[in-house]
């Protein structure tokens, strides 16, 4: 079991040219995952900059911070010169750079390479959310690097349920969430000081950390490029068909995420008409009120259709017709 574990933390690191395996920590979801990068880099009374996307995996725990600990937080705009809202927001106690890297309400996607070259630049950490691009688009930490980058097994990477990661750039440990068996320096009353034993507390998920494994087998040998280019396609795809129907209004369609709405019905009434006939969408405001906010879309939300490289043209056609059947 611990030799299957390495290797699917060698299998993380070649995916994202990650430093180390050390680095790869295993989590429960990518919300725990972000939970341990917030919370053990981000200090008292610091200044943290996020993007107006964020969900609220990064916003609730902020929030705690903010309430607690004297942290202050303010969002950059997502925009044609997105680094000169982020350096606009720059203060004398910003220490952290905390964003996602596409959107999950709208798909837009958010340049990491700006992101990247700011933090680097100024000594800020970066955490980054990479859920809705991980095992979607290719992730370079050699190219673009990142303190901690964060990511749930079970979306574009083809995993089961139950299981997330985040890759530090140090594998040493700071302030940790959970204490407990670690399996090694068991003598020692305080959690090891290396990743990953550092961050990894008690029994692992070994099932799910498996199924990650094969899912990022399936991830290569299909092509992350390949991958890209049909989420693109069928994205652009679907706004054009459903563009075309009266009473459908189309919010945004890019990187395998349409978001839309239909007059007169709600967007969470409208999930679950299309949930009977053997569509699975998500209506309502996706844990993420800042995007929707952006977006116009506060107050009923609106309904995602989330592609996947292994949905059709055929199914995208029939989805349209459901659409004007319930019409």
């Amino acid at each position: 079991a611990s030799e299957l574990l390495y290797s699917v933390r060698e299998k993380v690191v070649e995916l994202f040219s990650a430093p180390s395996a050390e680095g790869v920590v295993f989590t429960y979801n990518a919300t725990e995952a972000l939970n341990l990068a917030i919370k053990s880099l981000i200090k008292p009374n610091s200044h943290v900059i996020i993007s107006e996307f964020e969900h609220n995996s990064v916003e609730r725990p902020l929030y705690r911070l903010c309430t607690e600990s004297g942290v202050t937080v303010d969002r950059f705009r997502v925009c044609r010169d997105t680094e000169l809202s982020i350096r606009s927001l720059i203060k004398p106690n910003t220490t952290a750079i905390i964003s996602t890297l596409r959107s999950n309400v709208t798909g837009e996607r958010i340049d990491v390479e700006t992101l990247s070259r700011i933090s680097t630049e100024l000594g800020l950490y970066l955490i980054l959310d990479a859920s809705q691009e991980a095992g979607h688009y290719p992730i370079d930490l050699r190219r673009t690097p990142a303190d901690v980058l964060c990511a749930p097994g079970h979306k574009g990477l083809f995993g089961i349920q139950g299981i997330g990661f985040a890759v530090f750039k140090s594998n040493q440990r700071a302030c940790g969430l959970v204490e407990g068996g670690s399996g090694t320096e068991s003598i020692n009353k305080e959690m090891p000081m290396l990743l990953p034993e550092g961050y990894e507390a008690g029994t692992p998920g070994t099932p799910a950390i498996a199924g990650l494994g094969a899912g990022i087998d399936f991830v290569n040998k299909f092509g992350i490029t390949e991958i890209a280019c049909r989420l693109d396609r069928m994205s652009e795809g679907l706004r054009d068909r459903l563009s075309m129907i009266p009473g459908v209004k189309v919010y945004s369609a890019t990187g395998g995420i349409v978001t839309f709405n239909i007059d007169g019905i709600q967007s969470s009434e409208l999930a679950l008409m299309l949930d009977e006939k053997g569509v699975c969408v998500r209506g309502g405001l996706h844990c993420a009120p800042s995007a929707h906010k952006r977006l116009g879309t506060l107050d009923g939300g609106a309904v995602r259709c989330s592609l996947s490289p292994l949905n059709t043209e055929k199914e995208l056609v029939r989805f349209c017709e459901i659409i004007k059947d319930l019409l």
